[in-house]
């Protein structure tokens, strides 16, 4: 078990951890700006690779029904757990946020993605592919409504998810699988080569971003707040996705694949939602630092738990 985990350690988490240790080191020394990163992230890479997978990704229509219902039961089960707790700690409304946030929304794009096709190849990538898009709505969508309930706006949050230039490579790819059509060649060339700096530039960004995050609050609230955060994303939510998992009866690669993704570390987009609407920014931002470098030890686990199932 310890040389399997060691060796998950080496093959999978050394090679992620080479551009987060660069973009940290960027961030630090040379201030690097990740706002223009960001832009060539959401709309030129992941758009790439969205579209470079999901066109010729080896899923079925069981494999789509099953993640979405994961994805949805899964996020029900985690809020839940996540505003009982804030209330039985007698959190304000603003800190609740805060904790669901952290807990429903993990890192599962610009992490999740390269660390899934790592652990298990393009297969993995391909199950993984449906997951993230679905993430990508849910946190437009209802990550919105969980950061600013009394400011949400269900015309202003479709029209978020319809600015993602993902949605639109996403409906090309199912479009292009229906009617059995292929890209030309060389575009087809062209989108896999862009796809393929998918990874090392997200991975820097995260650096970069973790390095910027804020001290942790000293006060003993806050303290406690940040614990029982970090208790549910690295040890609740992989107990809670196995639940909703043998629920669905999911088996084979695709159990393995919606494990790790929901049990990736916090998102670092959920700081952004938490900064514009004031909840609990201090919280969501450590969290993202503590349960990214948890990760590094807790995921190996994870992978060799599932690979030996």
């Amino acid at each position: 078990m310890i040389h399997s985990v060691l060796s998950t350690l080496y093959q999978v988490i050394v090679p992620l951890s080479i551009p987060v240790i660069v973009g940290a080191l960027l961030g630090r020394f040379k201030n690097l700006d990740t706002k223009p990163l960001l832009t060539l992230y959401l709309y030129f890479l992941t758009p790439a690779i969205i579209l470079n997978t999901l066109a010729t990704a080896e899923i079925s229509m069981d494999d789509i029904y099953k993640t979405l219902a994961f994805s949805l039961l899964n996020l029900c089960f985690l809020w839940a757990i996540a505003n009982i707790i804030g209330k039985l700690l007698k959190l304000g409304p603003s800190e609740i946020s805060g904790l669901i946030l952290v807990s429903t929304f993990t890192n599962s794009v610009n992490y999740g993605l390269p660390l899934v096709l790592l652990a298990f190849g393009q297969l993995g990538l391909d199950k993984a592919s449906v997951y993230v898009i679905g993430q990508m709505i849910i946190v437009n969508t209802v990550g919105v409504y969980f950061a600013a309930r009394s400011q949400f706006s269900v015309k202003n949050a479709v029209k978020s998810v319809f600015s993602l230039p993902a949605i639109y490579a996403a409906i090309l790819a199912l479009f292009l699988r229906i009617f059995e059509l292929h890209l030309p060649s060389e575009v087809a060339t062209g989108v896999s080569m862009v796809a393929g700096g998918y990874s090392p530039v997200v991975l820097a960004i995260l650096g970069a971003q973790m390095v910027k995050v804020r001290a942790m609050p000293s006060e003993r609230k806050g303290q406690s707040v940040f614990w029982t955060g970090m208790i549910i994303r690295l040890i609740l939510a992989p107990l809670v996705a196995y639940l909703g998992l043998s629920i669905l009866h999911i088996d084979g690669i695709l159990f393995s694949v919606l494990l790790i993704l929901a049990s990736m570390p916090v998102a670092v987009n959920a700081v952004v939602l938490a900064e514009r609407f004031n909840a609990s920014p201090e919280l969501v931002s450590k969290c993202i630092l503590w349960t990214t470098l948890a990760s590094f030890l807790v995921l190996p686990i994870l992978i060799v738990l599932v690979q030996g199932a």
